[in-house]
């Protein structure tokens, strides 16, 4: 026979788009159309059904950005559509291929129950499954005029991202609002062509493949493209046989999961992701009740908490799918949160705040974590999971590497304390599939477990800015769940994959350390403020669990419980891997700076108010230390002086001296103790670099190798001057850009102290800040969650070539034996290290970014910094100068000193946090964690009466009893072990 592969392939495409797929509704009706156009925000749906509304034609444009229509529709159903199922189909002006990211709308009956959303890939309202003819018909759009931003053309500036900036132009057009006859015959025969179609282009040349496109062609010869709905039931005749072919019993397993992927904020803020969710979940639950097999998973209990506040009636909808096990919540997370910038503290929160309002609303924990999208996974993770109670985790991000493959897909993950947790990464690498031929045969053909294991996970559905599955994705599931020559598809909870692979993998392969992406290395600087506020929030949060918790316990005040799960709750959200990270547009960022600052002020008079309480009435001036809990008479401390010598200032105070140069560069820091200077001979340090910085794609995320290819050092200097605060050194960094620092070393100290403000009005520009050390580093000790990682300063192989930007937390140690130094910060968590010679290092902090694309304005304004240089470094100097900057001593007034509630002592132990239970019983909840990385042995004391002592998950559930003597438990912690500790109060 001739080969007619080509020419069965156009017909049957052709077919579909042009003729097929339009006749699945058939006859059509007019109906009545009316609007009312709201001026300012959304209001709530029952506000919105009694508007006053207008006529208006179908055809006629709406929507400024960010505004709401809503929509009145009115009609009849024919009587001679008599026993047929009826839909109204609504455009309100889709691009269909950019669902999630355009125009949206929410269904209502009159009695303003939800029954659907509309977008580009569900157009459609069921009126009756089956008319009797006559019906009256009403229902009312909420309709939201979200702009495209994420056009076909990528990446360019704009400013539709914000309503305060957006153009009143109005986006859409409705194109058809109509009654329709939904033909099911005829939407069978397209998922049943789409499907054969779909298998065939994957399938190699032979038997399977030539049979299937000969039952194409019998098929399509069978359909009269003038009387479809008529002949579409002798066309399915013609498939029947190479449907029921069965799979091969080799077949890869794929297990399905409906599912969204909803951003918390991206290209929309807060305000629209609520009804996003509200949207999705509401097409969700129609979807659960018309397919008995299918089943939707949904994280963030964030998300369901607004559904349960803004749309109580969509809430209840999916409260009893919950209570059937057929809508599943998964990853027991606040929100699918970034991993590598929040504190050890935060991640704790964000798994206490997830799974208590799991199990509160729902009775149920997740089992597993579920984190698709976030830009890498900090090695401290699957210690937290652990501990947290956790079983598995799942992400497909780093399936987006630039350079290297990962080598798994099912494997165990080892962190820096050497928890292991199983994970899995679906080999299809997309958490959006349609179950489409290529992506079924993409996760059965590179799956790399193939010898050992069967079976992957495919979440199901339109996601980002929501919609979730279809009823296309769901019949092409069913027609997938024995098909010969495909894998085999069937719905399934994501806890049943994992516990039949777990028994598939006995000995599963096993990665070790940092899942790093390979991309969106400058969501480490992106957005400045928001990381600031993310990073002074956490602290201050924490600090005022201590000073409370210890206020309360002393019987001073009622424990702030409603304030502080509030102020976490608000912080987990922006800790949202779109938000913190810096990949919003300027409303989300904007609304997250005036959060952050709302946080902080309620934040510290949360600490003011305990503190008044703890240090009585009085004009005793104290300092308080928020780290150990303690306020000790306050002694004065300035400054050590500058010296100006032979051109040169210098700053000693009897540990280090510090020389900079005429230029305001730091070009010597020695170790008094030992004379070595951590500056190279002839070389600069806290020298300001300036890099063009124009990434092929991803303007906010991306920061590509080619960067450093360009680089201005900022040396000008416009004055240096002495000043009582310590060296004050302006520079300018372009015409339109200046900067000021303040060098300054206080009595004792190993830390020269930075403070820099810096006015930036730059464009795709990458400031850094350079200090060439005289140190041979092999590696590098990055702090993370609860201790620290290593990473090595050369680029050997291309893994480490790829990590050219790479994470930090509150310091960074280069060191050699014998010596060290390390940078602290309060604010940057981006840093790159290079080798300039055999013997040295330079380490590089990320200070500020300007990409145009998602927020034009990116850190333009005053943007604040602080880091210091410790000399003569090891882990401990930096851990505890690191965590002095974050958490500096305050000044306060009042009538006596106070005791600290909690002290810890033993080698490398650090106290992370002190409060009361969450379960609000009155109990003390105590985190410590070893921070060197060595085993060790300490005490934990508890000042005061204390009852039963038991070791708790980071849950705080009751745990194991601890022996106590008077108040102190002894421990012996692991490397980087976390301990959480429960007091019962006496």
């Amino acid at each position: 026979m001739h080969d007619d592969v080509n020419l069965t392939e156009g017909r049957v495409s052709r077919v579909l788009a042009e003729r097929l797929w339009p006749a699945v509704h058939s006859l059509s009706a007019p109906v009545d159309v009316e609007w009312h156009e709201l001026p300012g925000e959304p209001i709530p749906p029952a506000e919105g059904l009694a508007l006053d509304f207008v006529p208006v034609d179908v055809g006629t444009d709406w929507g400024p950005a960010w505004r709401t229509t809503w929509f009145h529709i009115t009609g009849s159903v024919p009587t001679e559509w008599s026993g047929r199922r009826v839909e109204l189909v609504c455009d309100l002006g889709f691009d269909v291929s950019r669902p999630g990211f355009q125009c949206e709308g929410l269904v209502y009956t009159p009695a303003g129950e939800p029954v659907k959303s509309l977008n580009p890939r569900n157009q459609w309202v069921l009126v009756a499954e089956e008319a009797t003819g006559g019906e009256e018909v009403e229902l009312f759009v909420e309709a939201a005029a979200n702009p495209l931003l994420l056009e076909h053309h990528p990446f360019l500036p704009t400013r539709e991202g914000d309503i305060e900036t957006s153009s009143p132009t109005k986006l859409y057009r409705t194109r058809r609002i109509e009654l329709a006859v939904f033909e099911h015959e005829v939407f069978e025969l397209c998922l049943d062509l789409e499907t054969l179609h779909e298998l065939q282009v994957e399938l190699p040349e032979g038997p399977r493949k030539s049979r299937i496109l000969q039952a194409i062609d019998d098929a399509l010869d069978r359909v009269d493209l003038q009387r479809i709905p008529e002949t579409a039931a002798a066309a399915r005749a013609a498939l029947t046989g190479v449907l029921e072919a069965t799979a091969h019993d080799s077949a890869h397993q794929i297990a399905a999961i409906g599912h969204a992927h909803i951003d918390s904020a991206w290209l929309w803020p807060v305000r629209e992701t609520i009804r996003k969710v509200a949207r999705t979940t509401s097409s969700m639950t129609e979807l659960l009740a018309e397919d008995p097999d299918f089943r939707y998973g949904m994280s963030s209990a964030q998300q369901y908490a607004w559904l349960e506040e803004h749309r109580p009636e969509v809430y209840a909808k999916v409260k009893a799918a919950v209570a059937e096990g057929r809508f599943i919540p998964l990853g027991g997370m606040w929100v699918e949160s970034d991993t590598t910038m929040p504190s050890g503290e935060s991640l704790v929160r964000q798994f206490l705040y997830g799974q208590r309002f799991f199990e509160s609303e729902f009775g149920i924990r997740c089992r597993g974590v579920w984190l698709p999208d976030s830009f890498g996974y900090s090695p401290a993770l699957p210690q937290l999971m652990k501990r947290a109670g956790f079983e598995w985790f799942f992400t497909q991000k780093i399936s987006w590497n630039q350079v290297n493959r990962f080598p798994h897909h099912t494997f165990e993950w080892e962190g820096i304390d050497g928890s292991r947790i199983l994970s899995h990464f679906p080999p299809m690498d997309t958490y959006n599939s349609r179950l489409s031929g290529s992506e079924v045969a993409k996760a059965a053909r590179q799956f790399r477990e193939n010898r050992v294991a069967t079976g992957s996970i495919a979440p199901v559905g339109w996601g980002d800015g929501g919609g979730g599955t279809t009823r296309e994705m769901a019949g092409k599931a069913r027609r997938l769940r024995d098909l010969e020559g495909s894998a085999q598809v069937a719905w399934r909870h994501p806890d049943d994959f994992f516990a039949e692979a777990r028994e598939e993998l006995a000995e599963p392969p096993v990665w070790v350390g940092e899942l790093y992406l390979e991309l969106h290395r400058a969501t480490l600087t992106s957005q400045h403020l928001t990381k600031q506020g993310n990073r002074r929030c956490e602290h201050l949060l924490v600090e005022a669990e201590l000073w409370s918790a210890t206020a309360s316990v002393r019987g001073l005040l009622d424990y702030p419980y409603d304030e502080l799960d509030a102020l976490w709750k608000q912080v987990l959200l922006q800790q949202f891997h779109d938000i913190l990270p810096g990949t919003s547009i300027a409303w989300v960022h904007r609304e997250a700076a005036a959060q952050y600052a709302r946080v902080a002020e309620a934040a510290e008079a949360l600490i003011e108010r305990a503190l008044a309480a703890l240090t009585g009435e009085g004009t005793v001036a104290l300092r308080a230390d928020g780290r150990a809990g303690s306020v000790v008479p306050a002694e004065p401390v300035a400054a050590v002086s500058v010296v100006e010598k032979n051109g040169t200032y210098v700053l000693e105070n009897g540990v280090i001296e510090i020389t900079v140069s005429a230029a305001g560069l730091v070009t010597s820091a020695i170790d008094l103790a030992t004379g070595r200077d951590a500056i190279p001979a002839g070389a600069e340090a806290n020298l300001l670099q300036l890099h063009q910085d124009f990434p092929n794609m991803w303007d906010a995320w991306d920061v590509d190798r080619f960067y450093r290819n360009r680089v201005t050092d900022l040396r000008e200097v416009t004055s240096i001057e002495i000043t009582a605060d310590g060296l004050v050194v302006e520079r300018p960094i372009s015409s339109e850009s200046s900067t000021t620092q303040t060098l300054s070393l206080a009595p004792g100290s190993r830390v020269l102290d930075i403070a820099q403000s810096t006015e930036w009005h730059e464009t795709e520009k990458f400031l850094k800040v350079a200090f060439p050390l005289d140190v041979k580093a092999e590696q590098t000790l990055a702090e993370t969650q609860f201790g620290y990682q290593r990473r090595p300063t050369h680029t050997n192989t291309s893994w480490e070539a790829a990590k050219f930007e790479t994470s930090m937390h509150r310091w960074v140690l280069a060191q050699e034996p014998g010596f060290g130094v390390a940078l602290v910060n309060d604010s940057t968590y981006g840093f790159d290290v290079t080798r300039p010679t055999a013997v040295t290092t330079e380490v590089r902090l990320s200070l500020l970014r300007a990409p145009r694309f998602p927020d034009p304005e990116t850190d333009q304004g005053v943007q604040t910094h602080r880091y210091g240089l410790v000399v003569g470094a090891d882990v401990a100097s930096a851990t505890e100068a690191g965590t002095a900057l974050n958490t500096p001593p305050r000044q306060v007034t009042g009538a006596h000193a106070v005791e600290p509630l909690v002290t810890v002592s033993g080698e490398g132990l650090v106290l992370s946090s002190v409060k009361l239970a969450a379960d609000r019983s009155g109990d003390l909840v105590v985190r410590v964690y070893e921070s060197h990385g060595a085993r060790t042995m300490g005490e934990v004391r508890v000042a005061g009466s204390v009852g039963r002592v038991a070791s708790v998950s980071l849950l705080e559930d009751s745990g194991d009893p601890v022996e106590t003597a008077g108040g102190t438990v002894a421990l012996r912690l692991g490397a980087f072990e976390v301990r959480t500790l429960r007091f019962r109060r006496s």
